[in-house]
C-alpha cells in the first residue's frame, strides 16, 4: 500500500489531475469513479488506484483487479489520506485510473458520408463541453473539433461530465478553425452557424447530407471571421426576454434535430 504523496506514481497522478501541460506531454489523463474505470478501454488503461477503504470490499477490489489485469497493469492501493490528496473531487469514490488519450487528426474526421460534425470555438465551461460530448454520443455525431483556446477536453471536470463519452466520441484539436471550415466547405459539407442574421429556424433546414454545426464562446458567441465562413445562418426561436441559450443546450437542439431528420428518413 502506498502511504505517501511523495511516491513518484502518486505525484504524477496529481500532476495529471491538475495540469493540462502534463496531460499533453504524457498523452494521458486521470479518471475517477467505478463507472469511468470499468468503461475505460483495456488497451488504453495504464494504471488503476484504489483507496484503502474501497479495497476492503472484496467484490469491488476483485472487479478492479480484474480490470487492471485485462489491461496488463496492477491495481495499486493507496491509503485513504493519500487517495484523497490525489483525487479531484470533494467526496472521492475510492477508485481512479490513468488512461491514454486517443488522438485524432481533424482531417480524418471529415472523411466518410453523411457526416455530422460539431465545431466549437473558444468554449470555456468544462460542464458545457462535457455535456456536449455526452449529448453528441447520444445524437450519433462523428466527432468534435475544438480550437486550442477552448477548455482542455481532458481536464477532470470535463471528464466527469461526459459520463464515459470521452472514450467514444472522437475529439480533435485544431490550432486554427478557419482552415477546418474551408476544408468542410470544399468537401461539400454545409456549415451552419446559429446567428441573429439567420432567417430560417434551425428546424426548417435540411441536415440529411454532410453537416457541421458551429458553436461559439459562451459569452461572445462565434467570432465574426468564423461566422462569416458559414454556408448557412440559422436561428433558435426565443420567447420572453431570453437572447441566447446555454452553449450545451443550443448544441443539443441542433444535434438532435439532425438525428430526428435522419431517423425519420430511414
Amino acid at each position: 500500500m502506498i502511504t505517501s504523496t511523495a511516491n513518484p506514481r502518486v505525484k504524477n497522478l496529481i500532476q495529471l489531475q491538475k495540469k493540462s501541460k502534463v496531460r499533453r506531454e504524457q498523452q494521458c489523463f486521470a479518471v475517477e469513479g467505478i463507472k469511468m474505470v470499468l468503461e475505460a478501454p483495456a488497451e488504453r488503461l495504464k494504471a488503476v488506484y484504489m483507496s484503502e477503504s474501497f479495497a476492503k470490499d472484496e467484490k469491488q477490489r476483485t472487479a478492479m483487479a480484474a480490470k487492471a489485469k485485462s489491461a496488463g497493469c496492477i491495481a495499486e492501493i493507496l491509503s485513504d489520506k493519500v487517495f484523497k490528496e490525489a483525487s479531484d473531487t470533494m467526496t472521492p469514490q475510492g477508485v481512479m485510473a490513468v488512461v491514454s488519450m486517443k488522438t485524432w487528426d481533424w482531417k480524418n474526421l471529415l472523411r466518410g458520408e453523411r457526416r455530422l460534425i460539431l465545431l466549437l470555438e473558444s468554449l470555456q465551461d468544462p460542464g458545457n463541453l462535457g455535456t456536449i460530448l455526452r449529448t453528441g454520443e447520444g445524437a450519433g455525431i462523428d466527432g468534435v473539433i475544438l480550437n486550442r483556446t477552448s477548455v482542455d477536453p481532458y481536464m477532470p471536470k470535463v471528464i466527469r461530465s461526459t459520463m464515459g463519452s470521452i472514450y467514444r466520441v472522437p475529439i480533435a484539436v485544431a490550432e486554427d478553425l478557419e482552415p477546418v471550415v474551408s476544408s468542410l466547405r470544399d468537401s461539400g459539407c454545409r456549415v451552419f452557424a446559429a446567428h441573429l442574421k439567420g432567417r430560417k429556424s434551425y428546424y426548417e433546414q435540411d441536415y440529411l447530407k454532410d453537416t457541421c454545426f458551429m458553436i461559439g464562446n459562451e459569452a461572445n458567441g462565434l467570432s465574426d471571421s468564423l461566422a462569416q465562413m458559414a454556408t448557412d445562418y440559422i436561428r433558435i426561436p426565443m420567447s420572453g426576454q431570453v437572447e441566447s441559450l446555454n452553449a450545451g443546450v443550443a448544441a443539443a437542439l441542433l444535434m438532435y434535430e439532425a438525428k430526428r431528420q435522419r431517423v425519420t428518413e430511414n
